[in-house]
């Protein structure tokens, strides 16, 4: 039996098609079973390479277990050591493989994101030697595109980054998750993005990210800043530019909005949710209805946050805390929106 080779696009292979693999396309391809001793072992994204005790836990267990990975031109070992050790110490002479037909860099690659995403997940110290050799391989990788793969936040990429200055290549210009490649200094297209989103606060993230040239989680944190009457640069970002005489004024400026409310304790947010809760008008419509079990959800997190905390394993936490971060912005947007419109109504009605 022959498999149907998954194709690689004709463009440069970016962090966009290895996760768009990992996530789908390696799960359609057709499975085969392979002579074990056709396989070959190199390189593993794991220091410690395998764990000859849970590859003895693998093979007591009685079901199947998944296909592994294989790079069909060489016949390496794309994903899957601790199947194949337990395979053999079980005495299998065939094992069930797909294959993945792309180079070699891209099979390490995969390694390295198959390797976070699944089965044992790789530690801390694993992460962080993958993120340097992905940054030997592609330098022109975001720090988000590399996190992604990688499995740490694009804040600890920016740190792995820094501290190897120099070692790897850095361009102007880095390619993001979705392909395009944008100026490593955002600081232009976050002072237009800020002139955009004042122009035109309706605008969604990506409108603005195009005229900008920066990506929407940009935009979201450049309109977070706007909201808060703040620089829509970084201090941080700023600080290593060359000080101008026509600096941005925007830190100096009194907020042209009124600071955020103070945090309101959980009992209070309660109080607010079940005011909400007995209303009829969202009651009884089914926006309202759906609304409302997306408000009960965060009213969990209001009240059990520490407990939801200290039980999400430790391997997920860096990822959770992104994911987090991420809808946390979109939360505050959503927050905005809602007193914008309140307010753009009041005066309509008193008009």
């Amino acid at each position: 039996m022959t498999a149907e080779p998954i194709e690689r696009p004709p463009t440069h292979s970016g962090s966009d098609y290895l996760l768009a693999l990992r996530d789908k396309g390696l799960n359609e391809a057709p499975v085969e079973l392979v002579r074990i001793q056709e396989l070959y072992v190199s390189s593993s994204p794991r220091a410690d390479g395998v764990d000859q005790e849970y590859a003895r836990t693998l093979a007591d267990t009685e079901s199947e277990l998944p296909p592994i990975l294989v790079h069909r031109p060489t016949m390496r070992v794309v994903d899957g050591l601790h199947r194949l050790a337990a395979a053999r110490s079980r005495g299998q002479d065939l094992i069930h493989v797909r294959y993945f037909d792309g180079d070699s860099t891209d099979a390490d690659l995969l390694a390295i994101a198959l390797n976070v995403s699944h089965g044992r997940p790789l530690c801390l110290e694993d992460r962080v030697g993958a993120a340097e050799r992905i940054f030997a391989s592609h330098p022109e990788w975001s720090d988000r595109a590399v996190a992604a793969v990688a499995g740490l936040s694009a804040r600890k990429i920016a740190e792995i980054r820094r501290n190897s200055s120099g070692t790897f290549l850095n361009g102007a210009r880095r390619i993001g998750l979705d392909g395009r490649a944008r100026p490593v200094d955002s600081t232009y297209g976050r002072e237009l993005a800020s002139r955009l989103i004042k122009e035109n606060p309706t605008a969604s993230l990506r409108t603005i990210a195009r005229q900008a040239g920066i990506s929407p989680a940009t935009v979201a944190d450049v309109r977070g800043r706007v909201m808060r009457g703040e620089d829509p640069v970084p201090a941080r970002q700023r600080g290593h530019l060359k000080a101008a005489p026509t600096a941005h004024p925007a830190a100096h400026r009194p907020p042209t909005t009124p600071p955020p409310a103070k945090t309101r304790s959980a009992a209070e947010l309660g109080t607010l949710f079940d005011t909400l809760r007995r209303d009829p008008s969202l009651r009884f419509n089914e926006v309202g209805r759906h609304t409302l079990r997306m408000l009960e959800a965060a009213a969990l997190v209001a009240r059990d946050r520490q407990r939801i905390v200290e039980s999400v394993p430790a391997h997920c936490k860096v990822q959770m805390s992104e994911l987090v971060q991420g809808y946390a912005e979109i939360w505050e947007l959503f927050a905005h929106d809602l007193k914008t419109r309140s307010e753009t109504q009041t005066g309509t009605e008193s008009a």
